[in-house]
């Protein structure tokens, strides 16, 4: 299989890759905020239900979670998963949600009383205090957390191989399986190294251009 022929093919797993990696972060990073509202809520209920869910989901592999909810539906329920990049992609978004909340969680209760009580000194809303005056600093804060999770995100998205999801590793673990030749599985790595490097640079842009918020 020549060069070329090969980089195509992971090209195409690539695409996947890439895929899985933009719709995880586009659907965990909002819903990660929700359950952190759940677990710092005043409503006991909700505040133990959703820290017990987040318990359960970051004290489990992340492979099994992809396998659970690829089978289980079908296996207990009889509605098995219409698409497995569905599946892997609930299971990744649920898991980073868990994840990203923790890390929102932190952050939010890292700002001091005192902004808050100013804010309502000035009449603003609990609302506004959070947009105007605790978001921004949130966001700061959290940013190196998060980009560790999001190179994190890039490397576990080979993870969907498990139910046959032809992402960039498993398609490169095909063609060595084939042919015979190791080297894709090297040149697969190139593609995570490059995205990552990439990515890396992107979010250290992004820590300073906030560096102007020191609170």
């Amino acid at each position: 299989m020549s060069f070329a022929e090969v980089t195509l093919e992971l090209l195409k797993g690539f695409a996947v890759t890439c895929q899985l990696f933009i719709l995880t972060l586009v659907l965990a990073l909002p819903l990660g905020l929700i359950i952190a509202f759940g677990s710092m809520s005043r409503f006991l209920p909700l505040k133990y239900v959703t820290k017990a869910f987040v318990w359960v989901i970051r004290g489990t592999p992340l492979m099994l979670q992809v396998i659970a909810v690829f089978y289980v539906p079908g296996l207990v329920f009889d509605l098995p998963m219409s698409s497995r990049m569905l599946a892997v992609l609930i299971a990744f978004v649920i898991n980073y949600a868990c994840y990203f909340s923790e890390i929102y969680r932190g952050g939010i209760e890292s700002i001091s009383k005192g902004q808050y009580e100013a804010g309502q000194v000035l009449g603003l809303t609990k609302t506004q205090i959070f947009f105007k005056i605790v978001l921004f600093q949130v966001i700061k804060r959290i940013i190196p957390p998060m980009s560790n999770e999001i190179i994190t995100l890039v490397k576990d998205t080979s993870l969907a191989r498990i139910i046959a999801v032809e992402e960039l590793t498993r398609l490169s673990q095909d063609i060595v399986n084939v042919y015979g030749i190791v080297w894709p599985l090297f040149y697969a790595g190139a593609f995570y190294l490059v995205f990552n490097g990439l990515l890396s640079v992107l979010l250290s842009w992004v820590e300073k251009k906030m560096d102007f918020y020191k609170g």
